[in-house]
């Protein structure tokens, strides 16, 4: 088994403007972190009743788990390795989008809509590390096809 080289690398894109000339590095770490900072501000707006009290616990813990994973990710060592952290990363992530369809559905936060970005973050971010997962696993049975 082969070592993962740069997997920051791999999961990191840099986007180009139209005339090619303006890079923005994207940092899949750097949106992870901003989406854990969004997501305290949704805890700290839930209510103080016994229901708010335990999502609040729940999503304080799910919600800071995708960053502090893809940090362990960033260190994979191996294709599996990576494979299996970057799965951790993306359970941590439904188990937000599903407590974030319960504030929302209980309207715990007022407008709901209020929501509607940090919800749209998480579908997005589930999406990048959904394809990242499947692009890893494929690049696997890929070589194993090559060296067979």
């Amino acid at each position: 088994m082969s070592k993962m080289l740069n997997v920051q690398h791999s999961i990191s894109n840099v986007q180009y403007r139209e005339n090619n000339m303006d890079k923005r590095k994207f940092d899949l770490e750097d949106r992870l972190v901003n989406y854990t900072c969004r997501m305290i501000d949704v805890i700290e707006a839930l209510p103080s009743t016994r229901a708010g009290n335990y999502i609040a616990g729940q999503l304080i813990k799910s919600c800071h788990s995708p960053t502090f994973n893809y940090g362990e990710v960033q260190a994979a060592e191996f294709r599996n390795d990576f494979i299996h952290k970057m799965g951790v990363v993306l359970k941590e992530l439904k188990e937000c989008r599903t407590a974030l369809k319960i504030i929302r559905k209980k309207e715990m936060i007022k407008p709901k809509d209020k929501l509607d970005e940090v919800y749209k973050e998480t579908e997005e971010l589930i999406a990048i590390i959904a394809k990242s997962i499947a692009t890893a696993k494929s690049n696997k049975h890929n070589k194993l096809k090559i060296e067979s």
